[in-house]
């Protein structure tokens, strides 16, 4: 093969430098470290810790414990944290008007946090599922989700999330040109600094239903939302780096694939094509099925790191995981 010295054996043995730990750490092609995790969180406006059943070690967070638990990451070398609020039924809405509220749960926790644990990165989701009563990611006009008026209600949320001092603004939603008006708006109220972390490439996939569960935007009926309307379709892949390319145009710092494990293909493309940043969601239902599996004993709980590593062999930055904390844990303990 071109650019490969083969060798022959017995003269080349590959095993050789499989043999001891020192020689394989020696010629590791590639470093999974607690710096390449983002821990996504799940807050609600209670005090105590509510166990998410379909994700199972995973909490819904009151504000103290969140500090608590983001002083617990930082410690750890994680380098950020992201928060998802499980909102309050009475505060829900068809158009989802507690998104933008200054006072809000996510707003408070964001506040909350930049006092208390300094030096730790706050990213905030931006999109109106967990806000509204319908649970789609916009506004809904004739059971469609419009763009052009979602995207002005995305930029009232981005301005107060960006008020209550958050670092980086990650919009899930998947609407046409937000992220250019995003960017437009922020810079014109003098929040210049805060970065964007675009959901560049977000597939309408089944692996979101844990997440639902946990931030309550899942039907009553149970019945599955259909959001294809605006996100991605699985079998498209040239798209996705359409999709980026447009994000990184107008103004994206950074760039995320959604779903993880099913879409290293798409990582590895995205890499290769924009060579930026560029960072893996390794989604709930993921996380669900790898901790299922550990949990019955049907796997080893060494899937974690081999997981999340092979995020970063596909060419990812770093990571969005639930297995965060307990991943740090394991790479400190060596």
């Amino acid at each position: 093969m071109p650019g490969y010295a083969l060798g022959a054996y017995p003269r080349t043995r590959l095993r050789r430098n499989r043999r001891d730990d020192w020689s394989r750490r020696l010629v590791a092609e590639h470093v999974l470290t607690s710096a390449d995790l983002i821990w996504p969180v799940f807050i609600h406006d209670q005090d105590g810790a509510t166990p998410i059943a379909s994700m199972p070690g995973i909490d819904r967070l009151g504000l103290a414990q969140l500090v608590d638990a983001a002083g617990a990451a930082r410690e750890l070398g994680i380098p950020a944290i992201a928060l998802f609020p499980a909102t309050d039924p009475a505060r829900k809405s068809a158009t989802g008007d507690e998104a933008w509220n200054e006072d809000n749960l996510i707003c408070r926790g964001v506040a909350a946090l930049k006092r208390q644990v300094p030096g730790l990165g706050v990213m905030c989701d931006v999109a109106l599922d967990p806000f509204t009563t319908h649970g789609h990611d916009g506004l809904l006009r004739d059971d469609h989700v419009v763009n052009d008026e979602t995207v002005e209600v995305l930029i009232r949320q981005s301005l107060a999330q960006a008020r209550a001092g958050c670092d980086m603004l990650a919009p899930s939603d998947m609407m046409d040109g937000r992220i250019g008006a995003i960017r437009a708006a922020l810079d014109a109220a003098g929040f210049e600094q805060v970065r964007i972390m675009s959901y560049a490439a977000k597939y309408a996939s089944g692996f979101y239903g844990p997440f639902r569960d946990a931030i309550g935007s899942k039907r009553a009926s149970n019945a599955p939302l259909d959001k294809r309307g605006y996100q991605m379709d699985p079998a498209n892949s040239d798209e996705a780096l359409r999709e980026v390319g447009f994000d990184l145009a107008e103004g994206a710092d950074m760039v995320m694939v959604k779903p993880g494990l099913p879409y290293l293909d798409i990582i590895r493309r995205v890499k290769d094509t924009f060579q930026v940043p560029t960072y893996a969601y390794q989604v709930s239902g993921e996380y669900a099925m790898l901790r299922g599996a550990i949990d019955q004993g049907w796997v080893d709980d060494r899937v974690v790191l081999e997981s999340l590593l092979s995020f970063k062999r596909a060419g990812a930055d770093g990571v969005l995981t639930y297995f965060a904390i307990d991943a740090a844990k394991r790479l400190k303990a060596g």
